[in-house]
């Protein structure tokens, strides 16, 4: 299906597969073609190789194109439903595998996985391998125990390498690779290849109409004065990266809390709404070119009418920029006719608005978009070709970004411009115009089409019409389409249900996300679908839809890089066969400005890629396969420890290894891997209480902040320490912050002044109360963490797994005194009233039990207890009469 490789990936595949390395190539070459033929060479019981760092779709939907090939060793995937047992005899059986990450360390560390079996690893989104620990301490663990096997790597984002220092040194340090392969859209080979069957490109360039390029630049004043106002509250922002063209992209906000999450604490309100407002504005900007001008509005108004946006605003609203676009937007929808036109004034506004229908009667005047034009044109030009055409009518893909854009475009397609405007209008801003709705509701009546109910909520319609249209066409599959094609009927492809559903969805919200499997297909002559570019769950489907499909005509709705890039290599493949793309986007807009900001920051990704590439500096032993490589040295001592001379001549008795006993939920944590990297020895384990066992009295319960939030909330916190202090000597609860975020657990702003018990800080002196022998560590970073942990061993003896493994919440192993008393009677007596952690000790040597405690007296209590108002309470409690009535039972009846 997916056709032989072309000239320039034979090439990348061939320089890969001769050695190792980092393979970057531009957004949509095909790198999961290369992958796929690298799965295929390695498809054999004689191999055994490992693919890190792939998603569930991903791999379903390479297994399916290897099945298609014929491959009869299928890759298989090792999940937790894999027993451990059997999991020795999948690995030995061979081929390639897919293992989720925090099995396969645990499996290195326990030895079971036959590490000198591997032939090697293939590592896909190599550019992650930063961020994800897991796939580093994986490689970290194959490179000590193999070291023959090839590791091979992947990445398709040349932008993640452009921020930060030395980035893909840092990656190709963590992969243990020494080569770097860049292919580039601009490189000799690729261009060449590519610009020999190219596709037939027809570009239009739409223009916006008056009331869009308005609205456009009244949004784009409203964000230089936000970006103008944030950079003076903070002077430390890098201005380059907060120019207003950046803020279009989509890398927008990751960045801005790149700069801003480690002082997101000190940051005042003001700083933390424009933010917010940032956002907001570039959801009206994608939101004015995607969908229509009801939508737009509608989102407008909502945003106008939230009290708490109104509230908390930073003041934009109030802009005359504001006040020029709310006019233009409601200009695109209704108008009001001259004699009954009001004073403008912000007040009036409203009352207008509330005003009864009677009072003010809207003309509607439901701007068309303008790309909908472009797009029945297209559609006609197409239809002629096809009549005039010898050969078989060519099939129709469009394109556009998000679902609800698809299935917008699937009703204007099948019903018109104006009767979805209306239908918008009606569910939508029409419902504070009741007059229009009803004017509707006879319009649709008398066309017999009789589908949109009047206002409601849309829920009972939506049901109806799913049921409607698949009792009569049930979701058809692409080849059953594809046999239907000539009886021209017309059909919706895929679950009628979600379009339906996206219709009758209430459009206040942002953004929706909804399931998007469905492509939306509208079933003619010839055969045409539409297919979200974005949001599916499964990644692939696109490719899926193109190769069943085999569209002549592509139309490109909106633009996306990969997609145009997917394309040309579909067209490589199938030199013969016409393939004409239509190129649609809003000439001297956001939408061109934010493509060609995404084309420009790869070029230059690649650039800086190319440059570094040249002078980088590679040590000889950086692939590992000898024990010269000191990222592969195991030490306890720090590098700079000088040598004690004393010792007869430095001699040092060798010493075993530490051991430290961790969890094996642990394991999505980036702490064990440190702690191996730091020369201690991890013993994976199913732990019932704590986490980390670092010696046989040393238990240590670890908690992420937002963790340690969630737990004290559900009480779980407090089950997890009543264990620990039970069964361990020294409990330790461990806070981990996360190094990228503030150093404290609340924000400034959170202080009130008058301490209520719902606070985190509360609920943790609570916490310290109730366990007096509760240590709590609080570390900024998992380094600090793994430097505490050996701090905290040493000199101590070593914990064992079996003992760790041994201590359940059912058992009686008691870590203190245990020769003294039984947790049960204790908790009982820790829960009577005046008895405390300062005073139960004396309690306990003065009774046996708690029946002698019962016939001691008060003065002795007091006595004991050491103060006479808590020994009333105790007395009071062991000696009142509690008349208590027998429980009646009820007589069964017969």
């Amino acid at each position: 299906m997916a056709g032989p490789l072309l000239e320039f990936e034979t090439e990348m595949f061939l320089s890969l597969f001769e050695s190792d390395g980092l393979l970057v190539a531009a957004e949509g070459l095909g790198i999961d073609r290369i992958l796929l033929q690298f799965m295929r060479v390695y498809s054999e019981e004689g191999s055994l190789v490992l693919l890190l760092n792939t998603t569930t779709p991903e791999q379903e939907y390479f297994t399916e194109q290897l099945r298609l090939e014929g491959v009869t060793h299928l890759p298989r995937t090792v999940t937790s439903d894999v027993q451990s047992a059997e999991r020795y005899s999948v690995y030995t059986e061979g081929g390639v595998l897919f293992v989720t990450s925090r099995i396969l360390v645990v499996d290195f560390l326990t030895d079971r996985i036959p590490a000198h079996l591997i032939s090697g690893i293939l590592v896909y989104r190599a550019h992650k391998i930063i961020e994800s620990c897991q796939e580093a301490f994986i490689l970290r663990l194959f490179r000590q125990k193999n070291k023959s096997g090839f590791i091979k790597a992947f990445t398709d984002k040349a932008t993640a390498f452009s921020s930060g220092f030395c980035q893909v040194e840092r990656v190709m340090r963590n992969l243990f690779v020494k080569k770097l392969y860049l292919w580039p859209r601009f490189q000799a080979s690729v261009n060449s290849a590519l610009d020999r069957h190219k596709p037939e490109v027809v570009e239009l360039h739409v223009s916006l109409t008056p009331a869009m390029r308005a609205i456009q630049s009244s949004i784009l004043d409203i964000m230089s004065a936000c970006l103008k106002e944030l950079k003076r509250y903070n002077p430390t922002l890098e201005a380059e990266d907060l120019s207003l063209e950046n803020t279009l992209g989509n890398a927008f906000e990751k960045t801005i809390r790149h700069y801003l999450d480690p002082l997101w604490h000190q940051l005042g309100a003001k700083t933390k709404a424009l933010v917010q407002d940032l956002k907001v504005l570039r959801v009206l900007l994608l939101y004015l070119t995607q969908y229509d001008c009801v939508t737009f509005l509608n989102l407008l108004e909502s945003l106008r009418s939230s009290q708490k946006i109104f509230g908390s605003n930073s003041g934009w609203l109030f802009l005359d920029s504001s006040t020029s676009m709310f006019v233009n937007a409601r200009s695109r929808v209704y108008r009001i006719p001259e004699n009954k036109k009001k004073p403008k004034l912000a007040g009036e506004m409203e009352k207008q608005k509330s005003s009864s229908s009677s009072e003010v009667k809207r003309e509607l005047v439901l701007e068309k978009s303008p790309k909908w034009e472009v797009l029945t044109e297209v559609l006609e030009e197409i239809e002629k070709e096809n009549k005039t055409s010898q050969h078989e009518s060519g099939r129709v893909l469009i394109c556009a970004s998000d679902d609800r854009t698809c299935a917008q475009l699937q009703q204007f397609i099948k019903h018109g411009s104006d009767w979805l405007l209306n239908h918008l209008y009606t569910r939508t801003v029409g419902k504070q115009d009741p007059a229009a709705a009803a004017t509707f509701e006879l319009d649709s009546q008398k066309k017999g089409k009789g589908r949109v109910k009047k206002g409601g909520k849309g829920k009972e319609p939506a049901q109806k019409r799913s049921t409607k249209s698949t009792k009569s066409r049930p979701s058809l599959t692409l080849t059953q389409m594809m046999g239907k094609e000539e009886s021209g009927e017309a059909g919706v492809m895929g679950s009628s249900d979600d379009e339906d559903h996206l219709m009758e969805e209430e459009e206040e919200q942002l953004k929706l996300n909804l399931s998007s499997d469905a492509y939306y297909g509208v079933l003619k002559e010839p055969l045409t679908v539409i297919h979200p570019l974005k949001g599916s769950t499964d990644p692939h489907s696109l490719t899926r839809v193109l190769h069943e499909v085999e569209p002549s005509f592509v139309v490109l709705y909106d633009a996306e890089l990969s997609f145009v890039r997917q394309l040309e290599i579909y067209k490589g493949n199938r030199p013969g066969k016409p393939l004409r793309v239509y190129f649609l986007i809003y000439g001297g807009s956001t939408e061109e400005q934010k493509y060609l900001t995404a084309l420009s920051k790869e070029k230059k990704a690649f650039e800086h890629l190319i440059r570094e590439k040249a002078t980088m500096v590679i040590p000889e032993e950086r692939e590992g396969r000898e024990d010269t490589n000191l990222d592969l040295a195991r030490s306890l001592e720090p590098a700079n420890a000088t040598t004690n001379t004393r010792k007869a001549g430095g001699q040092d008795e060798p010493r075993e290894p530490s051991r430290v006993i961790v969890d094996m939920r642990e394991f999505r944590s980036e702490l064990p891997s440190l702690l191996h990297r730091r020369g201690l020895d991890i013993e994976p384990v199913t732990l019932e209480v704590g986490d980390y066992i670092l010696t046989p009295d040393t238990c240590v319960e670890r908690k992420s902040v937002s963790d340690l939030i969630g737990s004290l909330q559900s009480g779980r916190l407090y089950a997890q320490c009543l264990s620990m202090t039970r069964y361990y000597r020294k409990p330790v609860l461990l806070i981990e912050f996360d190094p990228a975020k503030p150093f404290s657990l609340m924000a400034r702003s959170d202080f009130r002044s008058e301490i209520s018990s719902n606070d985190v800080s509360s609920k943790l002196t609570l916490l310290t109360l109730h366990f007096p022998r509760l240590r709590i560590l609080w570390c900024p970073s998992p380094h600090a963490t793994a430097e505490l942990f050996l701090e905290l061993k040493q000199g101590r003896p070593e914990p064992d797994a079996g003992a760790a493994q041994a201590v359940t919440a059912e058992s009686d192993v008691v870590g203190e005194s245990a020769d003294l008393y039984n947790p049960g009677p204790y908790d009982f007596l820790m829960k009577m009233p005046g008895v405390n952690a300062k005073n139960y000790r004396a309690l306990i040597k003065a009774a046996d039990s708690l029946a002698g405690l019962a016939e001691l007296s008060q003065d002795r209590l007091a006595g004991i207890l050491g103060n006479a108002n808590n020994a009333r309470m105790l007395h009071e409690f062991l000696h009142n009469v509690a008349d208590v009535p027998a429980p009646v039972q009820k007589a069964k009846q017969t």
